[in-house]
C-alpha cells in the first residue's frame, strides 16, 4: 500500500510535539507490516540534555517511535477489516520484551521503523520492531499493545 503523510499519521496516533516521533509511513500492508521514518534533528528538546556535549537519542525513546508504529498498524489493520469504524479508539503500548540497542542514534540520522505483527490474542497486539539507521540496526524489541474505546 502507499504510505502516510505526517498529516495522515496526525489523523490516527493522538501524539503532537514533541512527542510524535513518526513523521511518515514509507509503507505498511495491514495486517502485516509497517515501515516509517523518524527524522532526528539536533533541535529536538531532549538533546539538550542528553547529552550536553555528544547528543544521543534516548532508546526508551526509540521504543516510543517503534510504539508509535505499532499503533499505527493496529489503526491500520482494523479500518482495512471494518472493524471499530463507529468508536474512537487509542492503541496503547502495553508490553516490551527483549529489547536490544545496538548503535547510538545522533542528530541528523533517519530512522527507518519496521514493525511486524505476528499475532492478535484476547486484544493484545504482538509485534517484532526495529529501527535502523541506513543498514545498521539500532534497536530491536518485541512489543504490545491494546485498543482502548475512548469517549469523544
Amino acid at each position: 500500500m502507499d504510505g502516510l503523510s505526517i498529516l495522515e499519521v496526525m489523523r490516527y496516533l493522538p501524539h503532537r510535539y514533541p512527542f510524535l516521533l513518526v513523521d511518515r509511513v514509507t509503507d505498511y500492508q495491514p495486517g502485516r507490516y509497517l515501515t516509517a521514518i523518524k527524522n532526528v534533528s539536533f533541535n529536538e528538546p531532549f538533546f539538550q540534555g542528553h547529552f550536553p556535549i555528544k547528543p544521543v537519542m534516548p532508546g526508551v525513546l526509540i521504543l516510543e517511535a517503534l510504539a508509535q508504529a505499532t499503533g499505527l498498524l493496529a489503526f491500520k489493520t482494523e479500518e482495512h477489516r471494518g472493524v471499530n469504524q463507529d468508536k474512537q479508539q487509542l492503541y496503547l503500548f502495553v508490553g516490551i520484551d527483549q529489547a536490544r540497542f545496538r548503535r547510538q542514534v545522533e542528530p541528523g540520522d533517519q530512522l527507518l521503523l519496521r514493525v511486524e505483527h505476528v499475532r492478535t490474542v484476547r486484544g493484545i497486539w504482538r509485534f517484532t520492531a526495529e529501527a535502523h539507521v541506513g543498514e545498521d540496526l539500532c534497536a530491536s524489541a518485541d512489543l504490545m499493545c491494546a485498543g482502548k474505546d475512548i469517549d469523544a
